[in-house]
């Protein structure tokens, strides 16, 4: 018997009791977008969902092909009839048994997904005023490049954001310096640079942030470089965006008193839906 919310009930009646995503964030994810029954960018995000696993010692099936990942996640928007557009999010978690030394290395899956609005990528042109997020850190170690079902800093800092009226924050890592933000990584034009922290501060090996550095490098002009940025290089900047796979890119309008252009964005956002529809 165990007690869920001040009910006694049967263990069984309950698969959290066991699941080890749930008692240790013991699983690894990945967020994908669907266009007219593709997913976007499916080889980037296969192989660093299998390279998480490997991080993290789960034992990868010997089904567990690309073309099993596409499927299982294809096969679920078609059934929910939402394949011209959807977010879908396949979680992996080590099967049960063990307290943080598990029993098995095997895993089981979880794939939901949601429609959305629209297929192509938008730049959203509204007001979006972003600011530090500085009551815990990212740590620059290799766990903090994938992504893990332990989101404790993120779920805290959109907690801040919200109960101060801004739409997102910047995370720093335990030196202080620029790593991403809550929802994505984060970009920095200075002049003609375009500049991201590298992967070695602790930022997420984002899919997004892949394309938009292949990208910007054919955008005549501009040096894309990856440095360490630093919370009052963000003032100087003249412009802000972070990337996600589900929004593309979002242009940041505010950081504290300065206000930012959004000029290479659109840029880079024309040709992010033009790569798409040459695929």
């Amino acid at each position: 018997m165990i007690n869920f919310s001040g009910n006694i009930v049967a263990q069984e009646e309950n698969v959290l009791t066991q699941n080890r995503a749930f008692l240790y964030g013991d699983g690894v994810f990945e967020t994908l977008k669907v266009v007219n029954g593709k997913i976007l960018f499916l080889e980037d995000h296969y192989f660093r969902l299998m390279a998480s696993m490997r991080v993290v010692r789960m034992e990868i099936p010997m089904n567990f092909t690309m073309e099993y990942f596409e499927e299982q996640v294809l096969n679920l928007v078609q059934q929910k009839g939402i394949s011209a557009s959807a977010r879908a999010r396949i979680t992996v978690f080590r099967n049960d048994g063990g307290l943080y030394l598990p029993k098995t290395n095997e895993v089981s899956y979880l794939i939901h997904a949601t429609s959305l609005e629209s297929a192509s990528y938008v730049l959203n042109r509204a007001s979006y005023e972003v600011d530090l997020y500085k009551d815990f850190y990212v740590t620059k170690q290799l766990l903090s490049s994938i992504k893990t079902t332990n989101k404790l800093i993120n779920v805290t800092g959109s907690i801040f954001a919200h109960e101060n009226g801004l739409e997102n924050c910047i995370l720093l890592n335990d030196t202080k310096n620029v790593v991403e933000v809550l929802q994505g990584n984060l970009f920095m034009v200075t002049g003609k640079k375009l500049i991201t922290p590298p992967i070695s501060e602790g930022c997420l090996n984002g899919v997004m942030r892949k394309q938009i550095l292949a990208l910007a490098k054919k955008v005549e002009g501009i040096e894309v470089l990856e440095e360490i940025i630093s919370p009052f290089d963000l003032q100087k900047a003249d412009e802000l965006f972070l990337t996600n796979v589900i929004t593309g890119i979002q242009s940041i309008t505010k950081y504290r008193k300065k206000e930012f252009a959004d000029n290479l964005a659109q840029i880079l956002m024309q040709k992010l839906n033009e790569s798409i529809s040459e695929n």
